[in-house]
């Protein structure tokens, strides 16, 4: 859903009129999507500034750990490996799938491979294993498999899916900016998150993000286009003044100031660094094979969360909710898990932060070789690239992910309730959980009980009962000492 106002298809061009546009509209389908050359390239820069945090973050999970030997990640490396990836991969998805889906190293992934695997090997062991499972999303791609689980799923729990990444990248957008934050154990209390730092709205990065909000939510009313763009750039100039007259303690992850060298040097040091078998030798086959098993859930499910709720959004889907040429755009996310892991990045996934290119009318690929391009040129400016503060880039989630959830709630059928019940689960499990990953699995097991307890069963695609199945597996490992 556009945060701009409704705009004409724009006229085919004539020849001679704009050659290099016109190459573009055909190679991109830009007219026929609807969308124009500058909603693209809007698209691409507020999908960069929304997810370009992940340079920054990606390193600082994988590297806070150590390997069973002690090891720890080079930063400046992973800082390389994860722009990288980040660059190519988006840049393949947009080239050879065609949709606005950007793709970088998957948060939670990340954490399984620094706390599970890590301490239990060597860095290119865990990192092989991430290689395999890339491998693995590309098998169930070519036998089909993995599309015909996508299709399975019932229309009304795809607009779950749609409506808890929303309500998703929202508390994302809140605690990345501080606006609500962990009470500490220490706290004693079954309430998890408070407002800001200690209950209250304290500093001026919070005022920073609420200003930010406001200013895009008003600017989405009056149908300004570019809204989610200029509020970014609008915020990060303000950031950038408050930083040089206050002083800010801290902004958190990213300082808003001005780099005093604005140019760095990558260090690929870390790319190639795998072993693919190296991690069975350490933990046994049947560990090391539900170590796969564990990473592949994880991309396969926040993958297909995020391709179908972000296809959905920019209306990419037919009349049955279905994506035409899905494998292409599935293959590509198979390569980019491999390809993260063969440079030590982690898996890389597709991100729900494609929504704010959506929001600012991404129809198509190029708005992805947009962002794949400001990653690669990341590779060289990471100190600029990485000086918008979450609480300049963050409000635009809060803006997306209202409109993601103002377009799809209406739809699910509320009155079958072995629909709507399995809808409610998955939308707030994925918030509650803070996992696309459980929020699909927990509905998916929700929806296939009920249709059973409703005396439908034969309704429930086959393809469903073998998801659902192998999500209680996974839910059951830990009691079943296999993790």
């Amino acid at each position: 859903m556009s945060s701009s106002a409704p705009a004409k298809v724009p006229a085919p061009e004539q020849p001679g009129a704009g050659p290099t546009y016109g190459a573009l509209d055909r190679f991109f389908r830009i007219s026929e999507r609807g969308s124009t050359l500058s909603r693209e390239v809007r698209g691409g820069l507020a999908t960069f500034f929304a997810m370009a945090y992940i340079i920054v973050l990606n390193p600082i999970i994988l590297g806070s750990a150590k390997d069973m030997y002690g090891h720890q990640l080079d930063n400046g490396q992973l800082v390389t490996a994860t722009a990288l990836t980040a660059a190519l991969t988006t840049l393949l998805m947009g080239v050879i799938g065609n949709v606005p889906i950007a793709l970088a190293a998957g948060l939670g992934v990340n954490s399984v491979v620094a706390l599970q695997l890590a301490p239990r090997m060597s860095w290119p062991d865990a990192m092989g294993m991430v290689v395999l499972a890339g491998f693995v999303v590309m098998l169930l791609v070519a036998t089909g498999l993995r599309e015909r689980v996508m299709n399975a799923v019932p229309y009304g729990l795809r607009k779950a899916i749609s409506i808890g990444i929303g309500l998703f990248i929202m508390l994302i957008g809140l605690v990345d900016a501080g606006f609500v934050s962990r009470i500490p154990d220490a706290a004693q209390t079954t309430v998890p998150l408070q407002l800001g730092g200690d209950g209250h709205l304290n500093g001026w990065p919070v005022l920073v993000f609420v200003l930010g909000v406001l200013l895009t939510l008003a600017l989405i009313v009056r149908k300004v286009s570019g809204a989610i763009l200029i509020s970014i750039v609008a915020m990060t100039v303000v950031a950038v003044v408050v930083e040089a007259v206050a002083k800010v303690p801290s902004w958190g992850l990213t300082t808003p100031k001005w780099p005093g060298s604005p140019v760095a040097s990558p260090d690929f040091g870390l790319v190639g660094q795998v072993s693919l078998f190296g991690g069975f030798e350490k933990v046994g086959v049947l560990t090391g094979v539900l170590f796969v098993f564990t990473v592949l859930l994880s991309c396969f499910f926040d993958a297909m969360g995020t391709i179908m709720g972000v296809s959905d959004e920019a209306k990419l889907t037919d009349a049955q909710g279905q994506m035409p040429g899905i494998n292409k755009v599935l293959f590509v996310d198979g390569l980019a898990v491999a390809a993260g892991g063969a440079s030590s990045s982690s898996a890389t996934t597709a991100f729900v932060e494609s929504t704010a290119g959506v929001g600012e009318g991404a129809r198509t690929g190029l708005a992805n070789v947009v962002t794949g391009g400001l990653f690669a040129v990341a590779l060289f400016l990471t100190p600029v690239a990485t000086m918008v503060p979450s609480q300049a880039a963050t409000p635009a989630l809060l803006a997306v992910g209202f409109l993601i959830l103002a377009g799809s709630v209406r739809e699910i059928e509320w009155a079958d309730h072995t629909i709507a019940i399995p809808a409610f689960v998955t939308m707030l499990m994925m918030p509650f959980t803070y996992s696309i990953t459980n929020g699909i699995g927990m509905g998916f097991i929700t929806f296939v009980v009920l249709r059973l307890a409703a005396g439908r069963g034969r309704e429930v695609p086959t393809a469903m009962y073998a998801v659902a199945a192998v999500f209680a597996f996974y839910y059951l490992m830990p009691a079943l000492g296999l993790t």
